[in-house]
């Protein structure tokens, strides 16, 4: 059975139409929202086909998406309100 790892999903989108689709689709995933970052974990095959939903979704002339694997090996600076997510709570970096 595949393992599910740590992974982030990041977005800038400039138009609000396309943002409500992107969230919908992370909704539909049952991924919390931190207003365009988001923080899960997936199996490769499931974080490929949550990048071609989303990919579907945005306008590559204008938006950026990122999908992000984060690996234990040392730990992610943090500061703020998201400084207590599940990733800090092990040492990981991002690859």
């Amino acid at each position: 059975m595949p393992r599910s790892r740590p992974i982030v999903v990041a977005y800038d989108i400039s138009k609000n139409k396309i943002r409500s689709r992107v969230r919908k689709v992370l909704r539909e995933w049952n991924i919390d929202n931190q207003k365009s970052v988001y923080e899960c974990s997936l199996t490769q095959q499931q974080a490929e086909e949550l990048f071609l939903q989303l990919s579907a979704e945005i306008d590559v002339k204008t938006d950026n998406l990122i999908m992000a694997w984060i690996e234990m090996k040392r730990k992610v600076l943090t500061k703020g309100v998201g400084s207590n997510t599940s990733v800090n709570k092990k040492n990981f970096y991002v690859s």
